[in-house]
């Protein structure tokens, strides 16, 4: 037996065996002789339940593209069979075992695991582990015992700057499975777009999207879409600052001067909301009212970033509301706003999340710091008491290659000081697609397959560090994720003729 928990080139050597290639790396695996032939007969057996019945049927017609092998709904032999200890929560939660066993004899297969997001990444371990053989397909025998470093794991999609429709969200929502990320973070709304329907404000959307925005059932279909494949959803309405899209419906939420527009290009706006005004804070809480119920996630973003001050400064109003509360600068606004809101949230069960602005304040201790600045401020935030997820060296628009990415620890720079407590809330990470220079035709060319190297950065063991083997693997698992729906690789033929016109 060999074991191999880090380097590929330990599989080389292996008889009859092709080298497999798995990305994320899993903590633990040793590579045996033999292998499991995969042919029209297979099957899963196991009591998997109502939760992985749906999880079970899309492995079986993944397995059935990737090796163009017609299988039949139940097969005829228990090839797989799944042992999963506690499938039965309806909604993935925040720091739930994720770990999972799988054993790989040419007799068969087993899949151990405490939750249905377990048993969901060791599918997709499998799937990864197929390939042809001089006899046909084939799966390695082989040991695995495998966990994720953090518990946040994510990409966000910027649907502001350019609209994205369900069927682009969904195929990203299969390859992030793929490469076992669990958090969807959706930014729904910015200057350039209000992307969601409110039935209790609808001139939000009527005014505020250009047509373009998602119905309330699309959102729940996205939801569900998402939890099937072990993905909870984080919603992001950025607020008090981008929120320009909100003002042509509502003028009188904005602190700025009119008349109000759509964002129509891109940067930061003055205009913001009105924080001294009580009926800012009946409407937000309106609003919120009504979209929490569509995000059973506990987590929701605000957004708080880059309120440059000045429209507030120019307000009589707020200048005189904020003196009247001892209020002396732009962050304390804010840091009075964000406490407002936080219990708008509460009240509606929910945790806020906001960009690392709000750290400039008192944000409340329960709110979870996204870094975008740098790694300086996912440390402060862990040395003052928060929890926080990295995103600075994620940001997949500043189009860097995936060694870059790759070499970005959230625990290592400042954070590398943090004592064991302190590191302990740092959640992990998450990758950032914002969409000023992308749309539908070229999003997944940016994402992927770039962000299977920061998903492993976020999953595999800390040692898992040599950028060649990450390569050579990238360049497997980017074919591997055609197999999901992502366009990254399709596209370029059909993108280049549309230059060549």
């Amino acid at each position: 037996m060999i074991r191999y928990p880090f380097a590929i080139a330990l599989f080389a050597g292996i008889a009859g065996a092709a080298t497999p290639a798995p990305m994320p790396m899993p903590a633990k695996m040793e590579l045996s002789t033999g292998k499991l032939p995969i042919d029209a007969t297979f099957g899963i057996a196991g009591d998997a339940g109502p939760r992985l019945a749906p999880v079970v049927k899309r492995f079986l017609g993944r397995l059935s593209r990737q090796t163009g092998i017609f299988l039949a709904p139940a097969g005829t032999a228990s090839t797989l069979r799944i042992e999963c200890a506690n499938c039965g929560a309806a909604y993935p939660s925040l720091g739930e075992d994720e770990s999972y066993q799988l054993d790989v004899t040419p007799a068969g297969a087993q899949l151990k695991a405490a939750t249905a997001e377990g048993a969901i990444y060791g599918l997709e371990t499998f799937l990864q582990l197929v390939q042809p053989g001089p006899d046909g397909f084939q799966v390695p025998a082989v040991h695995i015992e495998d966990r994720p470093r953090f518990a946040w794991r994510g990409l966000m999609l910027d649907v502001s700057r350019h609209f994205l429709p369900v069927e682009v969200i969904e195929r990203n929502l299969d390859a992030m499975a793929a490469v076992k990320l669990n958090v969807f973070h959706w930014h729904l709304s910015d200057d350039q777009g209000f992307r969601v329907e409110s039935k209790r404000y609808p001139k939000l959307q009527q005014l505020g999207s250009d047509g373009m925005f998602y119905t309330q059932d699309q959102l729940r279909e996205v939801v569900a879409y998402a939890r099937d494949r072990g993905i909870r959803v984080v919603p992001e309405f950025d607020i008090p600052g981008h929120t320009l899209s909100w003002f042509p419906g509502y003028p009188e939420l904005a602190s700025g001067t009119g008349p109000f527009d759509i964002g129509r290009h891109f940067g930061v706006f003055d205009p913001v909301l009105d924080p001294s005004r009580e009926e800012t804070y009946t409407f937000l809480d309106g609003f919120i009212g009504e979209m929490a119920p569509l995000f059973p996630d506990p987590f929701f973003h605000v957004g708080g970033d880059e309120v440059n001050g000045r429209a507030w400064k120019q307000s009589e109003a707020v200048q005189a509301f904020a003196k009247s509360h001892g209020l002396d600068k732009t962050a304390a606004i804010q840091t009075y706003f964000n406490q407002r809101i936080q219990k708008i949230l509460k009240n509606y069960g929910k945790n806020m999340v906001g960009w690392d602005e709000i750290l400039d304040g008192d944000p409340p201790q329960d709110a979870i710091i996204q870094s975008w600045q740098g790694q300086k401020s996912l440390a402060d935030a862990a040395t003052k008491g928060y929890r926080g997820i990295l995103s600075s060296g994620y940001y997949l628009d500043h189009v860097r290659p995936a060694g870059y990415h790759y070499g970005v620890d959230p625990l290592t720079g400042p954070a590398a000081q943090l004592t064991p407590e302190q590191a302990a809330r740092v959640l992990g990470g998450e990758a950032c697609m914002w969409a000023e220079l992308v749309d539908a035709e070229t999003v997944d060319s940016r994402v992927w397959p770039r962000t299977a190297a920061i998903a492993e950065r976020l999953w595999s063991p800390r040692e898992v560090t040599d950028v060649n083997a990450m390569y050579d693997r990238l360049e497997v698992v980017s074919r591997f994720l055609e197999w999901t729906g992502v366009t990254h690789r399709s596209s370029y033929g059909p993108m280049l003729n549309q230059i060549g016109r």
